[in-house]
């Protein structure tokens, strides 16, 4: 006879044991090399060079890379310290039926980019076919680009790191070359790369149009931000390490220097083409520049970089989230292709022209959670997490039917503000989403419904690696049995 809680243990949401975490430092960093080399990082540079200088837009690019990176470090403890993926960590702030509905929208959302993604490499791959065989059909380089990402990724985390692995050094190399490519068309145009702007601007609009710069790089990553505990969960971290930074280690070299260099390299590489050719996307640009086998090489860094980021930063949470939205009979590889389609369905082709809005909004939205959960596991529950109940129907997470109100009155506070202030929407959902979170909670409903974890917060009964535990659920079901037969 099965257990009534069976259908919050599907074995692909379970706690990752030390043993289960493959992915190294370097592999980590090597994995946001291809994640940042994507149309929207492009799109922010060549916007921030309509009205800045380019030494301005990396400066403000650095300034938003650095500090999203801080709060991605920050969550990601979630899974190096408890091995938990996001969509399952989101029953103690949303409740354990009311998870479903912000991981569902983290989890479309990251469908929606792996279409846009997969659009955007699927020109590159047509361009290349075009120039060797004369094959010109971008929709069947559609279907057939996304089928290969997605059974990339359905092989597994691992699977994912290697791929990775193979492919940044390329993109490095290769973004290295594009660079000087576009420069050199832009320095025959008469254009210095460096002190250019399209309708350059100063005083208080230069200031708002540099704010907007390092908000677009925020909001770009507000979303990885959110769900980064189903990719750090797999990160290597040492047991009994309680220094912070050294338990991290993996996370933050990778976030904290990995995604700022790459991201402000890329923001780089747009303003550059749009500078030469009126166009941020490299892929056209270029098509107009080069020819022949630069021309190849270049789309083929593309196609590279369009795949890694794909599999790592959008189908990897969004087949965790709707594998646990599916429960046991809907396993990660069937979230995997479920992201699939919803990606494509969304018809990504259309999107293009709203992507910098797009970017802003959802990155208010999302920031809401993030704060949600920065408030719940560091201020409410100091990193330690009564894991066995996030398993349970009927544990301390069921709250009202399964919904934690608290959270819920948070992220619509925190997501509805700061859809009025499009341009600093990360900052003001974040901090909404967490302020609100933390008082209601403390001085409401957690007085309503106690938390373990709050009530006693004892580091052997509610830490993870810090204290040398793997959280294995069968474990917890051998003491209950014990207990009753005694």
């Amino acid at each position: 006879m099965k257990k009534p809680e069976s259908y919050l243990k599907s074995p692909d949401l379970l706690p990752i044991s030390q043993e289960g975490r493959k992915i190294t430092t370097l592999g980590f960093s090597f994995m946001w090399v291809g994640m940042v080399v994507v149309l929207a990082t492009f799109a922010i540079g060549g916007a921030g060079v309509m009205s800045l200088p380019l030494p301005l837009v990396v400066f403000a690019t650095i300034i938003g890379s650095v500090a999203i990176g801080l709060f991605i470090s920050l969550i990601a403890d979630i899974g190096i310290e408890h091995g938990l993926s996001f969509p399952v960590y989101m029953r103690a702030p949303f409740g354990t039926i009311g998870t479903h509905i912000p991981s569902i929208v983290r989890g479309v959302a990251a469908s929606m980019w792996f279409g846009i993604n997969t659009y955007f490499g699927a020109t590159a791959m047509n361009g290349i076919l075009n120039m060797l065989w004369g094959f010109d059909n971008w929709l069947v380089c559609f279907f057939i680009f996304a089928f290969v990402q997605l059974l990339n990724t359905a092989l597994g985390i691992k699977a994912v790191e290697r791929f990775a692995d193979m492919a940044a050094p390329t993109i490095i190399l290769i973004s290295i070359w594009m660079y000087l490519e576009l420069s050199g068309t832009a320095a025959a145009e008469g254009r210095n790369v460096w002190t250019w702007a399209e309708n350059p601007v100063t005083g208080g609009a230069a200031f708002t149009a540099f704010l907007v710069v390092i908000f677009s790089n925020m909001g770009f990553w507000a979303t990885l931000s959110a769900d980064i505990p189903s990719i750090s969960r797999f990160i290597k971290a040492p047991k009994f390490e309680r220094n912070w930074f050294k338990r991290n280690k993996g996370a933050i070299v990778g976030s904290l220097i990995a995604l700022p260099l790459t991201q402000t390299f890329m923001i780089v590489i747009g303003a550059v083409a749009y500078i030469a050719v009126q166009n941020y996307d490299p892929v056209l640009a270029l098509q107009e520049t080069a020819t022949g086998l630069v021309l190849g090489i270049l789309l083929l860094m593309i196609v590279l970089a369009q795949w890694s980021t794909n599999i790592s930063a959008n189908i990897v949470p969004a087949a965790t989230i709707f594998s646990n939205v599916g429960g046991p009979k809907f396993p990660f590889w069937a979230g995997v292709f479920a992201a699939g389609v919803v990606g494509t369905v969304v018809q990504p082709w259309s999107l293009f022209g709203i992507i910098i809005p797009v970017l802003l909004i959802v990155g208010g939205i999302l920031s809401a959670i993030v704060g949600i959960l920065f408030a719940d596991y560091y201020l409410l529950r100091k990193r330690r997490v009564n894991v066995y109940d996030l398993y349970k129907p009927d544990g301390q997470f069921k709250y009202a039917g399964g919904v934690n109100v608290a959270g819920f009155i948070s992220w619509i506070i925190g997501a509805v503000v700061s859809y009025f202030f499009p341009n600093y929407s990360f900052l003001i959902g974040f901090v909404l989403g967490a302020a609100c979170y933390y008082l209601l909670c403390k001085y409401w409903y957690f007085q309503k419904y106690l938390q373990a974890e709050i009530e006693d917060p004892s580091d052997e009964k509610f830490l993870g690696i810090t204290v040398g535990r793997d959280w294995n659920l069968e474990d917890e079901q051998q003491q209950v049995e014990l207990k009753n037969v005694k």
